[in-house]
């Protein structure tokens, strides 16, 4: 019997969360026992199909770093247990954490290597990527990751052979990021907009997003759609003024499942030039939508979007701009960039990954009843 950790669910998954929340219904062929708590009201709703073991719910980001490092402790004392007494065979964790040194076997999916790409100082995540994922790594059955960037970051960051990584690429809910009749959906600014997704950490690039909003010659506003972050929030908000966009820049905050597709579907364009991405999910939901995507030539930002969108330098602030101008002002461009978003969007679905999947777990789960020490995995490409 195979065990689906769901401990970071909670009721407004993002990011990773997002990820497990999508996955896990399309694991059914494996017939697994989720491990997860009954605060995440809808996602318990979904998980009533499965056989469930009630877990904490005090341990999803939603607690910020108390709830991480509750999880840590649970993982290492009350996981091992849960396992030996369910008499599971195999773990599959949505995040790179397990039992270490318990004789539990397990399968972990990695997202990205961001706080080594950008440590912060005394920061405890950096030191949990440093020390404890590794750890993890080293003892896992099997690694899946979301793209050949990640992959490759695996191998140069900790050393693990190529042979052991999977590369899956996430998907998008088709039923709620799609192109929708804008003629029947009301807005809350009949003005035209840029937007970006996402939190405001540094290494998400939002100040030369604004810089080069300053310089973009269009009656357009710069929307900012995700969670504010006192550390980094005010600065943005001082920058923006200091520029003389502060009334056209404007920060939402966390917008709702709801609202999403609707905001998504209004904008010009995302934005998103990140120093660097594990996948880049807002681009692929955004492409998925119609609405044409700016985004970074670096790190796994190419794999998504292709030739389906504009690919910049994001440490170029003028190019930016450039991409920016042209699309305010360029129908015809932006014509073009919907219809191919739409084409590559097509390609990917949870259906995939979650199948994808199965076929990792049953062949590591086959291969510890068998007692085989040997044997080739298929590697699975969108």
């Amino acid at each position: 019997m195979t065990l689906i950790n769901l401990a970071i669910l909670f009721s407004k998954p993002t990011g990773i969360a997002t990820y497990a929340a999508n996955l896990f219904p399309y694991l059914k062929p494996i017939e697994p026992t989720l491990l997860i708590s009954n605060s995440a009201a809808e996602i318990w709703q979904a998980a009533k199909n499965y056989p469930c073991y009630s877990i904490p719910g005090n341990m999803t980001p939603a607690q910020g770093s108390k709830g991480h490092l509750r999880r840590l402790i649970w993982t290492q004392q009350q996981l091992p247990q849960i396992a030996k007494k369910l008499e599971s065979r195999l773990l599959f964790s949505p995040i790179p954490e397990a039992p270490l040194y318990a004789n539990c076997r397990f399968v972990v999916m990695v997202h990205d290597l961001i706080p080594l790409r950008f440590p912060r100082r005394f920061s405890p995540l950096t030191t949990y990527f440093r020390y404890y994922i590794p750890q993890v790594l080293q003892q896992a059955e099997q690694i899946i990751c979301n793209s050949e960037a990640t992959a490759k970051d695996i191998v140069n960051f900790w050393g693990i052979s190529l042979d052991k990584i999977t590369s899956i690429p996430l998907a998008y809910d088709a039923s709620r990021f799609r192109p929708l009749d804008l003629n029947k959906v009301d807005s809350d600014s009949k003005k035209r907009y840029f937007l970006y997704l996402g939190r405001h950490d540094p290494y998400k690039n939002l100040h030369r997003v604004i810089e080069a909003f300053a310089s973009v010659d269009c009656e357009c506003e710069l929307w900012l759609a995700g969670s504010t972050d006192k550390r980094y929030t005010p600065k943005l908000i001082i920058q923006a003024e200091e520029l003389g966009v502060g009334d056209r820049v404007k920060f939402l905050d966390y917008v709702s499942s709801e609202q999403l597709p609707i905001i998504i579907n209004q904008a010009i364009s995302l934005v998103f030039p990140s120093l660097w991405e594990g996948f880049g999910l807002p681009v692929l939901e955004a492409m998925a939508c119609g609405t044409p995507v700016i985004t970074s030539n670096l790190s796994a930002l190419p794999e998504v979007a292709v030739d389906a969108g504009i690919l910049v330098n994001p440490y170029d602030t003028r190019e930016i701009a450039a991409a920016m101008q042209e699309i305010a002002k360029d129908d015809n461009l932006r014509s073009q960039l919907s219809h191919l978003s739409l084409q590559r969007a097509s390609q990917f679905s949870w259906a995939k990954t979650g199948q994808a999947t199965v076929e990792i777990l049953r062949g590591i789960g086959n291969k510890i009843v068998s007692g085989s020490a040997d044997g080739t995995l298929k590697i699975w490409t969108k």
